[in-house]
């Protein structure tokens, strides 16, 4: 649950700060007009990613597959990091850039449909992976609970930004969810190894390493590195805390 949460909350913010900072800036421009191109691009993003999202449940069913989805995962997980350290404290404007060129021209309302799209498909695809990785391990009761808190405290974090802008400190929360996901994808990167090892397809003694690897992919070491992925991102927020208050 801890892990979909973590996941949902940063890859909801991100989707829900793009529309919202999308939406507001059409209004502000005097684009009002422009604004169902927004909607009608989320609800087919939504759609594309449901869609991949089922497509892979259906087929990530063997070993081999299972291996592959948590590379493809891990690597994901590690780009939506590093895309948001850098351009989270940019992204209003960088938003604001993209739009002006697109809302303009008789091909206006298509432009920003498919800038939408893009932007949140992007985010869509991450989380479809991300989630069926994680259900490989996890129960569909908890799954569905981090998902809905997660989605939720994203809701929730992305209006207090929009409503209240410099109290809510972005770049913090991206620094420290930016360490639990690249715990996150280590771990992803271990469970893949272990499923290779089972699928028998490396060049090495798989049976060995399928046994040797069992207690950290999915056993009682993997529930230790779970706890370890909480309690990193909490101590650097503590730390940050205790060097701001040294500074003042």
């Amino acid at each position: 649950m801890g892990q979909m949460l973590v996941v949902t909350l940063r890859e909801g913010l991100e989707a829900f700060l793009i529309v919202a900072i999308a939406a507001a800036y059409l209004r502000k421009s005097g684009r009002a007009a422009l604004l169902p191109a927004v909607w009608w691009g989320v609800a087919v993003s939504a759609a594309l990613s449901l869609a991949i999202g089922g497509w892979l449940l259906e087929y990530a069913v063997q070993p081999v597959w299972e291996g592959v989805l948590a590379l493809v995962a891990g690597v994901l997980v590690v780009s939506m990091a590093i895309y948001m350290q850098r351009a989270g404290r940019y992204l209003k404007a960088d938003i604001g850039a993209k739009l002006e060129a697109a809302a303009v021209g008789a091909g206006a309302w298509f432009a920003v449909f498919l800038f939408t799209v893009l932007m949140i498909t992007r985010e869509g695809v991450e989380m479809a992976f991300v989630t069926v990785a994680i259900s490989k391990n996890e129960g569909s009761g908890d799954l569905l609970a981090g998902a809905l808190a997660g989605t939720l405290l994203a809701a929730a974090l992305a209006w207090a930004w929009l409503r209240l802008g410099h109290k809510v400190d972005l770049a913090l929360f991206f620094q420290a969810t930016s360490i639990y996901l690249v715990l996150f994808a280590l771990q992803l990167a271990l469970y893949a190894f272990h499923e290779f090892t089972e699928a028998e397809v490396l060049p090495i003694d798989n049976s060995y390493w399928h046994v040797a690897t069992e207690d950290y992919a999915e056993g009682r070491y993997a529930r230790f590195y779970s706890a370890l992925m909480i309690l990193l991102p909490l101590a650097w927020i503590a730390s940050a805390g205790a060097r701001r208050k040294r500074v003042t």
